[in-house]
């Protein structure tokens, strides 16, 4: 008895020193995703920026109309695709987890089909964009100048869908610095693409519309080509399969509530900027309240990137059978999106003027 009441401490401490070293693996676990895919989602968010940017050195009515076609794009688009995207954050990661890696592909592919498919409604509100805020009350001037812009905007549509599905596919393997890197050359493309269309070309804000559609595409290309030959995706990558096409039904169910989850907090600022243009000097609201936004988004890019992070470790987790982890992984970044969020709001109040 003496021998075993003396151990017991010992006992305890390695208990202690166990989850304490468990938690301190899971905290790099996670700020290793979350560093990059932050980075990667500033950089992406960039490039709607840097074309509003240049339709604001073109005028106020111009910069007014990119932000409410840009918002509306938001709302009835962006939001929907990259929400039905979330889909494959548990369908991919738990296969990875679960060490089936054939089925990575498959859910990409099938993916691949259903977001194009749904980009052809989507597109056709696109092409209306005119006609819709007009209909709900808008200033006709903005309204015609968005309603320009957002057809032009059609082509990165369909091409941020597909990159949605390169992205959830590489960040359920944990491969998430080589989309940290191409956002990055995507994002430096487009200044030049963006400068060579409105004022080279002299497209104007048809021309930064039309640049976002270019670069969406080449980061695309950029991945896809990463995903062919990289030796990192050999196993989840086998080329297109008709299993694709089965069981679509089961992915749009899960679907659909994850695209609701993102539009809910997506359409909370960009209701903001499609308001504002009801106000007296709509012109003026509609760009200031665009530019503030636009820089919170990327602000709030930094609670997106741990939230996809904490999604690609509990589903990893899960797929493998550890649920315990899994807990363990919640609890971490519960204590890391608080920490983060009172450093972030301490942050902006330093710097509100």
């Amino acid at each position: 008895m003496e021998n075993l009441t003396s151990e017991t401490p010992l006992i305890k401490e390695e208990r202690k020193t166990d989850i304490k070293a468990e938690v301190t693996d899971e905290v790099k676990k996670q700020l290793w995703l979350a560093g990059p895919i932050i980075a990667g989602n500033l950089l992406q968010n960039l490039i709607q920026m840097i074309s509003v940017m240049f339709v604001g050195h073109l005028g106020e009515l111009s910069l007014s109309g990119a932000s409410m076609a840009t918002s509306f794009a938001g709302v009835t688009g962006y939001s929907l695709m990259m929400g039905s995207a979330s889909a494959m954050d548990t369908l991919c990661g738990q296969a990875y987890g679960a060490k089936e890696y054939y089925l990575l592909g498959i859910y990409k592919q099938r993916a691949m089909l259903i977001l194009t498919l749904l980009s052809i409604p989507l597109a056709t509100i696109w092409f209306y964009t005119n006609e819709i805020l007009l209909f709900f009350g808008q200033e006709a001037d903005i309204a015609w100048e968005a309603g320009i812009y957002a057809k032009w905007m059609i082509p990165s549509l369909f091409g941020y869908g597909l990159l949605e599905c390169h992205v959830r596919f590489l960040q359920a393997q944990n491969i998430v610095f080589p989309v940290m890197l191409s956002s990055g050359v995507t994002a430096m493309w487009h200044l030049l693409v963006c400068w060579l269309l409105v004022y080279e070309l002299g497209m104007g804000g048809k021309g930064a519309a039309l640049a976002a559609g270019i670069s969406n595409w080449i980061n695309v290309a950029i991945l896809a080509v990463y995903v062919r030959l990289s030796p990192n995706c050999k196993k989840t990558w086998v080329g297109f399969s008709k299993e694709a096409f089965y069981d679509l039904v089961e992915f749009i169910k899960l679907a659909v509530p994850s695209a609701l989850m993102v539009c809910l907090e997506w359409w909370s600022f960009e209701f903001l900027v499609l308001l504002s243009g009801l106000l007296p000097n709509p012109q003026l609201e509609t760009s200031v309240l665009s530019i503030t936004l636009n820089t919170a988004s990327c602000v709030y890019m930094i609670p997106f990137g741990l939230g996809a992070a904490i999604s690609t470790r509990v589903s990893n987790e899960l797929g493998a059978g550890r649920p315990e982890a899994a807990k363990l992984a919640v609890r971490v970044i519960l204590c890391l999106a608080i920490t983060g969020a009172i450093i972030i709001g301490i942050i902006l109040i330093l710097i509100r003027n």
